[in-house]
C-alpha cells in the first residue's frame, strides 16, 4: 500500500513579502506565489511596518486562490495549513496568522505555526535530503546565526549576532552609497568589481564563541565615507563594497568552518536572504571543499529564489512538524520576538 501524499498550504507574511505555497511531502513545491512590496518601501529606504501590513491585507485572499489553482488543488486536497507566526513585524505576522486561522476554522483542516527561521533553514529540504546532525548558517535581514540541527524539528542556536545582523549592515551601508533598499544584491555585484583596499575590522574573529557583531564594521564604513566627504575626497564605490563584503564574509566563513570542525555535522546548510550573496557562497564552497576530505560533508545551498521570504520554506518546515504531530490550535498568535532555543552548553 502506497503512503498517502501530504499537502500543506503555507502562508508567509513576516515582513514585506506576502506568499502562499502548496508543498507536497515536505520536498516538492506544487505552487508558489510571492507578492513583493519592494517598490512600495524603496522610497522610504526600508520597510515601513504599517505599509507592509496594508499590502498583506490587500493580496492574501487572492494569492490563496492562486496557490490552490496553480497546484490544481481544492481545500479537500489540503492536509494542513501552515503559517509563520514569528519572528517578524507584528502587524505583518498577524495578517498571515489571521488568514491561516480563518481558513483552518472554516475548513476544519489542522493548523501548524512555524518559526520563520526554521523555515529559512528548511528551504534546503526542498533541494536535497538533509542528513542529521546538520549545521546551518542562517543569514537574513535581522538574523545572523549558527544553528545545530539534531533532527528535522530539534534546532539549537550555537552562535548569534550581538547587534546588527549582516543583512542589516548591508542595507545601512547601502544608504551611504546611495543604493536603493534592499542593497545586498547591488553591494555584492560591486564587490566583485573592486578590491579589499580599506581593510575594515573583523569583529570577534578570534573569540572562543560563535557569536557575531557587525555594528563596528558598519560604523567604520560610515566613518570612512563621512571623513572622505569632509575633506572632499572621492572614494571608489567598488573598493568600498569589496572591502565591506570581505570583512563580513571573512567572519562568517571563519566561524562556520570552525563550527564544522568542532561539531562534525553530516550536512551544512546556508539559509536566509543573504544566502543569495555570491561572494559568501563562493567563499564557503571553497573553504568547505578544502576540508571535506576529512569531514565528508554534504553542502546544501537553496536555489536563489528560495533564499528570500517565501511560503514554500514554511510548508517544508511544517511537514516535519506534521509528521511529529506538533499542531497548533486557534489560540495561535503572532510572536514578533520568537527565537529558536539556545544551546545549553554554550549559553549558560
Amino acid at each position: 500500500m502506497t503512503q498517502k501524499d501530504i499537502r500543506i498550504l503555507a502562508y508567509e507574511s513576516s515582513c514585506d513579502e506576502t506568499s502562499t505555497s502548496i508543498v507536497k511531502n515536505g520536498t516538492e513545491i506544487e505552487s508558489l506565489i510571492i507578492a513583493t512590496q519592494i517598490k512600495s518601501h524603496q522610497r522610504f529606504g526600508g520597510v515601513v511596518p504599517e505599509v507592509a501590513s496594508r499590502h498583506h491585507i490587500e493580496v492574501i485572499t487572492q494569492i490563496t486562490k492562486e496557490a490552490l489553482a496553480q497546484a490544481n488543488c481544492t481545500w479537500k486536497d489540503i492536509d494542513a495549513i501552515a503559517v509563520t507566526y514569528g519572528p517578524g513585524l507584528v502587524g505583518a505576522l498577524l495578517i498571515g496568522v489571521s488568514a491561516a486561522k480563518a481558513a483552518s476554522m472554516a475548513t476544519n483542516i489542522p493548523l501548524i505555526g512555524v518559526d520563520h527561521i526554521m523555515g529559512h533553514i528548511m528551504a534546503a529540504q526542498l533541494k536535497d535530503t538533509i542528513e542529521y546532525p546538520a549545521l546551518a548558517l542562517q543569514v537574513s535581514g535581522g538574523h545572523t546565526e549558527l544553528v545545530l540541527l539534531k533532527s528535522p524539528i530539534d534546532f539549537e542556536i550555537i552562535g548569534d549576532t550581538r547587534d546588527d545582523a549582516a543583512g542589516e549592515a548591508y542595507d545601512k551601508i547601502g544608504r551611504v552609497l546611495g543604493v536603493n533598499y534592499p542593497a545586498g544584491k547591488t553591494i555584492d555585484t560591486w564587490a566583485h568589481q573592486g578590491q579589499d583596499t580599506f581593510k575594515f575590522p573583523r569583529a570577534m574573529l578570534e573569540d572562543y564563541d560563535y557569536d557575531f557583531s557587525f555594528s563596528g564594521l558598519k560604523s567604520a564604513f560610515i566613518n570612512t565615507c563621512h571623513h572622505a566627504d569632509q575633506i572632499n575626497q572621492k572614494l571608489d564605490k567598488y573598493d568600498l563594497a569589496a572591502s565591506f563584503q570581505a570583512a563580513v564574509v571573512d567572519v562568517l566563513a571563519y566561524k562556520t568552518i570552525r563550527a564544522i570542525k568542532e561539531f562534525k555535522p553530516k550536512t551544512f546548510i546556508l539559509g536566509g536572504g543573504v544566502a543569495a550573496n555570491l561572494g559568501l557562497r563562493e567563499r564557503l564552497n571553497r573553504e568547505i571543499a578544502a576540508i571535506n576530505q576529512d569531514h565528508q560533508l554534504k553542502v546544501i545551498m537553496p536555489d536563489l529564489k528560495l533564499c528570500g521570504d517565501n511560503a514554500a520554506m514554511i510548508g517544508a518546515a511544517a511537514y516535519n512538524l506534521y509528521v511529529a504531530g506538533q499542531f497548533s490550535d486557534l489560540n495561535l498568535n503572532a510572536d514578533p520576538s520568537l527565537e529558536l532555543p539556545y544551546s545549553d552548553e554554550l549559553y549558560k
